[in-house]
C-alpha cells in the first residue's frame, strides 16, 4: 500500500513538471516526455496492467491539464497504448538489470515512437499536414530527446545494481 502511494504521488509531480517546466527544456519546439520514462519504469517493475492503468491516468491528467491546446483523451489514448507496449517488456527476474543495462533506453525508445506515432495520426486527422512529416520532424526528435534523457536513470540503476553485487 505504501508503494502504491508512493507511486500515485510520484506520478502526480511528474505530471505537474511535465506540464509546467519541460517545456523550458524544449529544444526548438521538441521536448522530453518524462511520463513515457516513467510509465516504461512502471512497465519493467509492475508489469503491463499497472503501466497500462498507469499510462491512462497520467494521460487523462496531462490532457486535462493541458487546457484547450490538445485533443481531450487524445494523451490518454496514446499513453494507454504505450504503457501496454511498455509491459511486454516486464521480467520479474531481471528488474534492476533490464533498468540499470541499455534495455531501459531501447525499451523507452520503441515506447515514445509508438506513442508519438498515435499521437499524431490522431491529432493530425483532418488536416493537410501529413503524419509521416509530424513524425519525422516532431516524433522522431522526441523520441530521441526521451531516450537521450532515460540514459540518467539508467546510470542511478546501474550504479544500484554495481552496490548490490
Amino acid at each position: 500500500m505504501r508503494q502504491a502511494v508512493g507511486y500515485v504521488l510520484f506520478s502526480c509531480l511528474l505530471v505537474l513538471l511535465q506540464t509546467t517546466l519541460i517545456r523550458y527544456l524544449a529544444v526548438g519546439t521538441v521536448g522530453p516526455d518524462i511520463l513515457l520514462i516513467w510509465l516504461v519504469y512502471l512497465a519493467m517493475r509492475e508489469g503491463q496492467a499497472t503501466a497500462t492503468a498507469a499510462g491512462f491516468f497520467l494521460g487523462l491528467a496531462v490532457d486535462l491539464l493541458s487546457g484547450s491546446d490538445s485533443m481531450i483523451g487524445l494523451a490518454a489514448l496514446s499513453k494507454t497504448v504505450a504503457g501496454f507496449t511498455a509491459g511486454f517488456f516486464h521480467d520479474e527476474n531481471k528488474v534492476l538489470q533490464n533498468l540499470g543495462g541499455f534495455q531501459y533506453p531501447l525499451i523507452t525508445a520503441v515506447v515514445s515512437l509508438v506513442h508519438n506515432i498515435l499521437y499524431f495520426i490522431v491529432f493530425l486527422q483532418g488536416t493537410d499536414a501529413g503524419w509521416l512529416n509530424a513524425v519525422t520532424f516532431y516524433g522522431a526528435p522526441a523520441t530521441l530527446y526521451t531516450t537521450a534523457l532515460t540514459l540518467i536513470p539508467m546510470f542511478v540503476f546501474a550504479r544500484r545494481l554495481r552496490t548490490q553485487l
